[in-house]
């Protein structure tokens, strides 16, 4: 009897292991994948050429693993979204394919997009199967006692600790090896985006095997230091696992059942460092959730409404100043330069950063997500505005708006003996241990000159006592 024949749809899930779509239709029949690029909703989704040369080279990865299945990786072209529907329905068609499987996304364009083409294979008369995979709770599963989505994080975390179940994040079946089809695989056009960054691909190899190899080297020699080295750039004290995350190379389940096996199967108790980083996750898991209640944040809207009446500068000597690592601040500065060179930037500094730009220039922090969008190898909806609405006091769990970082006694907490600073700044790297992080105090004041390095473009005091009328002006 010959088998049916599916199409599974990979997007952001380019793995073959611990991926539930791809799982579930090899159990059903011989499996044809597409991936579909999108270069004109790429472009309005502001994705940086680092995250869509390292997208490109991770499907590439994939299409060799599939073909150890007998499975072929088709790559075809839509220039946006909406385009999506009738390419696959008349690819689906023409391979004579029984229906199409494919897991979740959670932004506005997302979700319409993955709504036409539920009504085009039903209209078709074609099955369709959808599943929950980027995520462990399936956004709306877990609410508040009135039956409201959460919005805030800790009490979130609560309720998603409640209903997790052990089978919750345990990984699923790779697929099974079928019969050669007669389908030939298409070239992937990894060459087609030039990263503006370097050794991207040196540091995160494109691949499953080195993604593993990288959290299982993080569980066993570096998450038990987790709480006390996440904040210090200048340690390997991260997982840097995001570019896999955020490409779907590894799965939340695979990162999470490595970590709560590490931890005896505890998930709020045992090993500090495990503990923190499984909340990590869950933040990760609840910005997702938001954009599906709130799909408002998808449009380049604040969570907390109210802030969008807040009169954001416009100052363009200022962008950039900030965009270019030459705020006269050197952890902004050295932080700013690290995300331009690698296409990364380390979580504390993403926050120091960002709230450096919202608060004490007070620019829009639209312009500062659009510009990280734009250069991260690991850029992702979800987590960055979230995290930019966080730091700029406008979305869920957000820092409260009198609440504002000092870039000079967060470099000195985080970075106290310069060494990330001089890294990135070397122009200060003769400077010493305390005059590094405010090069125009002391002695050097005068030197500032022969340093090339600029005087600071705000003044920090005067601009925290701005932000703050500007949001109790919201009050009144």
């Amino acid at each position: 009897m010959a088998r049916t024949r599916q199409l599974v749809w990979f997007r952001t899930d380019i793995r073959a292991d611990d991926n539930k779509a791809l799982s579930q239709a090899s159990q059903s029949g011989d499996v044809v994948g597409v991936y579909l690029i999108h270069p004109n909703q790429w472009v309005d989704h502001d994705d940086s050429p680092n995250k869509l040369f390292f997208r490109l080279s991770c499907v590439a990865s994939l299409q060799r693993r599939l073909a150890r299945f007998n499975i072929p990786l088709l790559i075809k072209e839509a220039g946006y979204y909406s385009d999506s529907a009738e390419l696959l329905l008349n690819l689906a068609r023409s391979l004579n394919c029984q229906g199409i499987w494919f897991n979740d996304e959670y932004g506005v364009n997302e979700q319409t997009r993955d709504q036409t083409v539920i009504e085009a294979f039903d209209a078709a008369g074609l099955s369709l199967h959808r599943f929950t995979d980027a995520v462990l709770v399936e956004p709306g599963r877990v609410t508040t006692g009135k039956g409201e989505a959460y919005k805030v994080f800790t009490p979130f975390k609560k309720a998603v600790y409640r209903y997790l179940q052990p089978q919750d994040w345990m990984p699923c079946p790779s697929p099974s090896k079928q019969a050669p089809l007669d389908i030939a695989a298409d070239p992937v056009p990894v060459d087609r985006y030039s990263p503006t960054a370097s050794n991207i691909l040196k540091r995160w190899t494109p691949d499953e095997k080195s993604a593993h190899k990288s959290l299982n080297e993080f569980i066993e020699a570096r998450v038990q230091r987790y709480v006390e080295q996440r904040d210090f750039p200048a340690l390997d004290g991260s997982s840097s696992l995001s570019p896999w995350l955020a490409a779907g190379v590894l799965s939340v389940r695979q990162c999470f059942d490595a970590a709560a096996r590490a931890n005896d199967g505890e998930l709020d108790s045992g090993n500090p460092g495990v503990t923190c980083w499984l909340g990590e996750l869950v933040w990760r898991e609840f910005y997702k959730h938001i954009l599906v209640a709130f799909p408002r944040v998808s449009k380049h809207r604040p969570f907390q409404v109210e802030t969008d009446r807040l009169d954001w500068r416009q100052v363009p000597a200022l962008q950039e100043a900030w965009e270019t690592g030459k705020t006269g601040f050197p952890l902004v500065d050295a932080a700013m330069r690290q995300l331009v060179a690698t296409g990364w930037m380390h979580n504390r500094l993403r926050m120091v950063t960002a709230m450096f730009l919202s608060k004490n220039l007070m620019l829009d922090w639209r312009v500062g997500e659009r510009f990280f969008m734009r250069h991260l190898v690991d850029g992702d909806l979800a987590a960055n505005n979230g995290g930019w609405q966080w730091s700029a006091s406008t979305g869920t769990d957000a820092a409260p708006y009198f609440r504002m970082f000092n870039p000079v006694s967060q470099s000195q907490k985080f970075d106290p003996d310069g060494a990330f600073i001089r890294a990135w700044v070397p122009e200060l790297a003769a400077l010493d241990n305390k005059t590094i992080h405010q090069p125009l105090t002391g002695k050097v004041g005068d030197l500032l000159g022969r340093l090339d390095y600029p005087a600071p473009i705000v003044d920090h005091a005067a601009s925290r006592q701005r932000v703050i009328e500007a949001f109790k002006g919201l009050r009144s």
